[in-house]
């Protein structure tokens, strides 16, 4: 019982731990340090690979686990329960990168899954600054940061492959929960735009005929 509670314990310390580096390690610091800047990269396209900076993370993790963790839930009931805090910890990490992973990737299948690629996909195409919890919404009805449109706007040169057909439009089991909007194409100075907002943590605008964009143009 002591290590089943050690291990729930630490994959609910994670849900916590995602929500606040999610939104103050990466978004509230403009790309200020690697975190921040590699995740609003990932803003500026809205696309997942695997890279080094996973790697760090897992260390990072594996680090505050062990040295952090470990022997805190040591000193407080028993070593069994300082490991199974570790170990849950780094399980609710691994559960993340999966679920943000599978989110970028492909479709939903269930309940749980739908509402995680809406609540994440606000947070890209939406509103950066709020749904920072990938893998829960609970942390952002907590800080109140939540945020749950009827239909998530998403940008055609943006769109997430498994949501498109062979002729890039919206496969038909999608459209109660999102839209395409704008144009597919590109220009640099839209790309320049679209990283600057990501870096701002700000929504992309819809596209080419967007007065968002004529606006940001001129003043480029």
């Amino acid at each position: 019982m002591t290590i089943l509670i050690g291990f729930v314990a630490g994959f609910l310390l994670w849900g916590l731990g995602e929500y606040l580096l999610h939104r103050f390690a990466m978004h509230e610091l403009h790309g200020r340090g690697i975190m921040s800047r590699e995740h609003l990269q990932h803003h500026v396209k809205a696309d997942w690979n695997f890279g080094g900076m996973m790697l760090l993370s897992w260390l990072g993790i594996v680090l505050v686990g062990s040295l952090g963790l470990l022997p805190i839930g040591w000193l407080l009931v028993g070593l069994p329960f300082g490991i199974s805090l570790a170990v849950g910890w780094a399980a609710g990490y691994f559960f993340y990168e999966y679920q943000h992973a599978a989110s970028h990737l492909k479709g939903p299948r269930g309940r749980y899954s739908t509402m995680v690629r809406r609540h994440h996909f606000h947070h890209h195409f939406g509103h950066p600054m709020s749904n920072h919890g990938v893998t829960t919404p609970f942390w952002d009805v907590v800080f109140r940061t939540r945020e749950k449109p009827e239909v998530v706007r998403v940008p055609r040169r943006l769109a997430i492959g498994w949501m498109l057909d062979d002729d890039g439009e919206l496969l038909p089991q999608y459209r109660e929960h999102y839209v395409l909007v704008g144009t597919v194409g590109s220009t640099d100075r839209l790309a320049a735009i679209d990283k600057a907002r990501a870096f701002a943590s700000k929504a992309p605008v819809d596209g080419l005929e967007d007065p968002l964009v004529e606006a940001e143009l001129v003043s480029h």
